[in-house]
């Protein structure tokens, strides 16, 4: 399957902006798939990966480590992360059709590092409506384009940064979105409770 990283792109972070606009106001402090994380946390880390992940484009680093992400959010952080969202795609469309294009994992091409992007917002978008208990789920369509990045970069980045739990098994007839979740450590029917 051909995939237009930057389309790919736009829809994973459609798809962690609504999830960020159904937390109740009561779940920011609510656990996540992500363990030891809360919900404030695992938007903290997806809000500062994605500009970790154009630093190298941009020439600014996230305000603090994506990967110790604070506990806490701003007056609005829906506006918050729409603002960086916005940013960090025009990062990437300004460096559209580059076939080595500097990121934290290497050099890539500009389609190949915004499919990496979608598979971090796409996956913690997850993360978010899972623990708060909202019906978004990771779709088959999305879940089958972040398929080829996801075989590409996760493992490197497991490797490499101790980042990504271990792979978990699937039953057999599983769906392409368990699948994925899976080989991002992630159990497709987490619960809260």
């Amino acid at each position: 399957m051909a995939v237009d990283g930057f389309t790919l792109l736009a829809d994973a972070h459609d798809y962690l902006l609504a999830a960020v606009r159904g937390v109740p106001t009561a779940a920011w402090g609510d656990p996540t798939p992500c363990t030891g994380w809360t919900v404030r946390q695992v938007l903290n880390h997806a809000r500062l990966d994605q500009q970790a992940l154009v630093m190298q484009i941009t020439g600014v680093a996230p305000a603090t480590d994506p990967f110790e992400p604070p506990d806490t959010t701003s007056g609005d952080p829906v506006a918050e992360l729409a603002a960086v969202l916005k940013e960090t795609l025009a990062a990437w469309e300004s460096r559209r059709g580059d076939e080595s294009v500097p990121t934290p994992m290497g050099p890539m091409p500009a389609d190949a590092g915004t499919a990496a992007a979608a598979l971090d917002a796409g996956i913690h978008a997850w993360d978010i409506a899972r623990a708060t208990g909202q019906d978004l789920p990771l779709t088959e369509e999305m879940a089958e384009a972040l398929e080829d990045i996801a075989a590409r970069i996760v493992v490197f980045v497991r490797d490499s940064f101790g980042k990504y739990a271990p792979p978990l098994t699937v039953p057999e007839g599983a769906s392409r979105a368990e699948k994925l979740l899976a080989f991002t450590g992630r159990d497709a029917h987490w619960s809260p409770r």
